[in-house]
């Protein structure tokens, strides 16, 4: 089935006996008799039904696991900077995933959320997520909520993992080193136990330096998967993961009135004593499925994960009248932070999927429920320096001499609570889906999804118990109509929810943000499946965004307003000639629509202004060539990465500039079984900037890096 994930189609959940045309574009066959013979290949994915790419009124866009290999990818950020419309966001001194996905980000104290296998089950704490067992990325976007319920307006990241396969043995194994001192191992075996009992090992580990002074870095994790085959018809898949991130919390570098070269890149600005930040996570997801026939079946599932992170920080002042940078140019004043952040997250579902005729007009239906328990318990704690005056002290400042670094000058000051706060989240949802085929080339989408919700915060330092209990109804419409076989066209229109963390003075609990999405393209497929792409524009609104309570400060509440709208163009596949080519751009004009304060600076939001980290033009794009070097197999490629310039804090005028990032990679067959890889990333070594949140938290990009190793396979 890779070749068929390979061009752009969802992968097929039932094998039946079909021709190859309709196998590559990945339409279940209506079946003439009931009793064909039924063979579980695979585990449906939920929210979703059996549908080809052009049939979805949504674009979606595919980062195989071929493609994230090829560029030896580790993070999925870095897997996601491949497609234009996903742009990274502030990520807690690279402890979390921080993302937007058209314009649009989640709650920017708290790390992004994704699905996994259509779970929504990647929240919480447990550091940047590594690329080791994930098959694929999908970006899903645009209004989907009728289905899913939560999440941005803008769309959602849902990541495929590699699973047991049922009655085969096959495995890899790879060794690389990357500039910086890092090596990194890596291991994949299936194992096929009976024939109807499969495992799936996946492990990593990874070590080493980064170009980042002082900050040393640790990560491993073990990611099994379990198959059992219940019969011809019935399959269970159990996953587990098992991850731990050891890294020290680095803020950036500190920008000073426009000067991006006031410190080297290189320079770490917190205090070496701190020791590192641990982030850990453990997950299990249960997935069972059934196929009653070759047209309808069920899926049953749960997951459970729980997420820790801890560590202490030094972490620049941000506030302009405690910064000593400020007032003479090399003096950082800096607080100290402690975090305990944990989080619990289950998730249990269940869905019917199916089709019928009614008259001549065919049904694709989605019926389903899921229940959904999330927490997280955050103790955070801070000392910060007095407002800078003449008679303040360097040690009272805790204050970093950016010309002459001397760490450790000081002892480490001592924190109290800040937040001390336990924050629940419990939403049950039922949703339906009906794609109708009214002709040969017309078909509509209809869907709706309840939700009913309960939001309860424990404030523990004032002893407010806040709690907010609502439902909601989140409708979708959808058309897609075929102009040709290679193009169709369709429009699509939904609304969503997102909640809200945190209360108010009063200790009423925030509402959730809402939205409304709207979007039209066209979609192409071409070259007999080989070659898939998506032209779209679209216009997201929401409402509810938190803003800065000017009556009580400390607090917040929910008035403001923002806008995202843009075009978006995405071409993947394989050319003639054996060439594979990715091309992705998005054109981005996400905006606020309220006046409002900063929350966090008290700067003035004027409409119109830019949300932080949006570029207005993001681009990515590919091609690699495949050739035979004697008997041997090889694979050489390149590509740039464009991301003009944005805003670099909001409500203010400060910039992060406009950076071209060129990479190249390659792999070669060295003997039977084994394969030499390699890539340079940043080619030109060029000064880049991924992140900001302020002028003096901004994340610097790497270097130059060089990557090169060996990966054996049976």
């Amino acid at each position: 089935m890779r070749s068929a994930s390979m061009a752009g189609t969802l992968p097929l959940i039932v094998a039946l006996s079909c021709s190859p045309a309709l196998a590559q574009s990945n339409e279940v066959p209506r079946a003439e008799d009931e009793r064909d013979t039924i063979t579980v290949t695979g585990v449906r994915q939920s929210y979703r039904g059996n549908f080809a790419l052009r049939e979805i009124p949504q674009a979606i866009a595919t980062i195989d696991d071929a493609v994230i290999e090829q560029n030896t990818i580790l993070r999925l950020t870095d897997a996601l900077d491949l497609n234009a419309s996903v742009v990274r966001q502030n990520t807690l001194g690279g402890l979390w995933d921080s993302f937007a996905v058209r314009g649009f980000a989640g709650d920017e104290n708290l790390p992004s959320g994704y699905l996994v296998n259509g779970f929504n089950a990647g929240r919480g704490f447990s550091g940047q997520r590594d690329v080791a067992g994930i098959e694929r990325v999908e970006v899903l976007k645009g209004p989907a909520a009728a289905v899913l319920g939560r999440g941005e307006p803008g769309g959602s990241i849902n990541l495929v993992t590699k699973q047991a396969e049922l009655g085969r043995t096959f495995g890899t194994a790879s060794l690389q080193y990357r500039s910086f001192d890092t090596v990194r191992a890596e291991g994949d075996a299936n194992l096929s136990l009976t024939d109807g009992l499969s495992a799936r090992l996946i492990a990593y580990a990874e070590r080493g330096d980064t170009f980042r002074d002082r900050v040393e870095q640790k990560r491993w994790g073990f990611l099994p998967s379990i198959g059992l085959k219940l019969g011809d018809a019935t399959r269970l898949t159990y996953d587990f993961e098992w991850t731990r991130v050891e890294v020290p919390f680095d803020r950036g570098i500190v920008v000073l009135n426009g000067n991006f070269a006031l410190v080297p890149r290189t320079r770490f600005l917190g205090e070496p004593s701190d020791g590192d930040t641990v982030a850990r996570a453990t997950g299990h997801q249960l997935r069972l499925q059934h196929d009653f026939n070759s047209r309808w079946s069920l899926s049953v599932g749960a997951s459970h994960r729980d997420t820790r992170l801890t560590g202490a920080s030094s972490d620049a002042e941000t506030l302009r009248s405690r910064q000593k940078l400020y007032v003479d140019g090399r003096s950082l004043s800096r607080q100290r932070r402690t975090r305990l952040y944990t989080s619990e997250h289950s998730v249990l579902r269940a869905e019917v999927a199916g089709e019928f005729d009614t008259g001549t007009f065919r049904h694709r239906v989605l019926i389903g429920g899921d229940f959904d328990y999330f927490d997280t318990d955050q103790l955070f704690t801070r000392y910060r320096g007095p407002v800078v005056t003449p008679a303040t002290s360097d040690q009272a400042g805790y204050v970093l001499d950016l010309q002459n670094p001397a760490f450790g000058r000081f002892p480490p000051a001592v924190t109290a609570p800040i937040t001390n706060r336990l924050d629940v989240q419990r939403t049950m949802g039922a949703y339906v889906q009906d794609q109708i085929s009214l002709t040969d080339r017309l078909q509509l989408r209809v869907g709706g999804r309840y939700d009913d919700f309960l939001l309860r915060v424990d404030n523990r330092l004032t002893a407010v118990l806040g709690r907010r209990k609502r439902s909601r109804f989140s409708p979708q419409v959808g058309i897609v109509y075929e102009l040709s076989k290679p193009l169709s066209l369709y429009a699509a229109y939904g609304e969503g929810y997102r909640a809200n963390i945190g209360a108010d003075a009063g200790g009423n609990v925030f509402e959730p943000e809402t939205s409304k999405s709207i979007e039209a393209g066209v979609k192409l497929t071409a070259l007999g499946g080989r070659l898939t792409g998506t032209l779209a524009a679209y216009q997201l609104e929401k409402t509810n965004v938190l803003a800065t309570d000017t009556l009580n400060p400390g607090f917040s509440v929910a008035i403001g307003k923002a806008r995202s709208r843009g075009i978006e163009a995405d071409l993947n596949g394989r050319l003639p000639g054996g060439i594979d080519v990715l091309f992705s751009y998005a054109y981005t004009d996400a905006e606020a629509r309220s006046r409002v304060l900063d929350p966090n600076f008290s700067f003035q939001i004027e409409p119109g202004d830019a949300l932080i980290n949006i570029p207005r033009h993001n681009l990515n794009m590919q091609a690699a060539q495949r050739f035979t070097f004697g008997t041997r197999n090889a694979l050489l490629g390149a590509g740039v990465q464009y991301v003009g310039e944005r805003k670099g804090e909001t409500g203010t005028n400060f910039t992060l500039p406009s950076h071209t990032l060129f990479r190249v990679f390659g792999q070669a067959d060295v003997i039977d079984g084994v394969q030499l890889f390699g890539s340079i990333t940043n080619l030109f070594d060029e000064h880049w900037y991924a992140n900001s949140y302020s002028p003096v938290w901004v994340q610097p990009g790497a270097p130059r890096t060089a990557t090169v190793g060996l990966r054996a396979s049976f």
